[in-house]
């Protein structure tokens, strides 16, 4: 059962009650911040993305993986972030498994790095448990859900990009770069030629998702390219819109509702 706490806020005195959220690891157990019960939520006056996440291990298979980190809205209008125990949960124990991970993230990606991944996402597809969305309210939710769907395809150590790209949002992981594009207008040629490009300087894969759909031209372009176009629902649920999205998105593959 999630964890739950209560929040007071410090500019309007309110009392709160809440509860972490759940979320799917690719195992598929459910995996929650642990939250501070001796701590105080603080307002978040402005976004700093490093800020927004927190590292969360899985108690069943062990997997380290970013959440979203917990933030409660106040009546009165603040955003408030909910202490999380840094120090103690399944988050902070360290065993070969993060020597790995650690191991990788300092070996920089090459094509061997996307071949493989992509044939261990393949080998991987009979035997994954249902893509579990999460619902998209604000763009951090779209970050979200095109996470989970890449740990879900297979992809490991799922982080922030290095290269901000000029619109949205990136993702990296071994061997591929996600772009997530939150806007309300369809993505354009120019986003995805400038996505391709930035995987072609860092030998990976590239993967785009978007909630507004893609210009004509810019879905032409992908095809060519082989890039994998995906449209996320407000389920948070990734659409294959073209071929390579396609053949990298197994059809028997079912999705279970969001739980918020």
């Amino acid at each position: 059962m999630a964890e739950s706490v209560p929040v007071n806020c410090p500019a309007c005195r309110r009392e709160h009650r809440y509860t972490a959220p759940v979320y799917p690891c690719v195992c598929g157990a459910p995996v929650t911040p642990p939250l501070d019960r001796q701590g105080a939520a603080t307002p978040v006056p402005h976004r700093v993305w490093q800020d927004d996440w927190v590292a969360v291990r899985c108690e069943s298979c062990g997997r380290s993986g970013e959440w979203p980190r917990p933030e409660l809205g106040c009546a009165c209008g603040t955003v408030l972030r909910v202490p999380v125990a840094e120090g103690r949960g399944p988050a902070d124990s360290h065993d070969g498994t993060d020597q790995g991970a650690d191991a990788a993230r300092q070996s920089p990606p090459d094509a061997r790095d996307a071949v493989a991944a992509t044939a261990i996402a393949g080998a991987a597809a009979a035997a994954r448990p249902p893509f579990r969305s999460v619902t998209i309210r604000t763009a951090l939710d779209a970050v979200t859900a095109t996470a989970l769907y890449l740990r879900w395809l297979g992809y490991r150590d799922v982080r922030r990009a290095d290269q901000r790209p000029p619109s949205g949002i990136g993702l990296a992981a071994r061997g591929v770069l996600a772009q997530v594009d939150p806007a309300v207008r369809p993505a354009t040629l120019r986003d995805v030629e400038c996505l391709w490009l930035t995987a072609m300087t860092e030998s990976a894969d590239c993967l785009y998702f978007s909630l507004a759909g893609y210009a004509n031209d810019a879905r032409a372009r992908a095809d060519a390219l082989g890039i994998p176009l995906f449209v996320l629902d407000l389920t948070g649920t990734p659409r294959p819109v073209n071929p390579p999205a396609d053949a990298l998105d197994p059809p028997a593959a079912t999705t279970e509702r969001p739980d918020r």
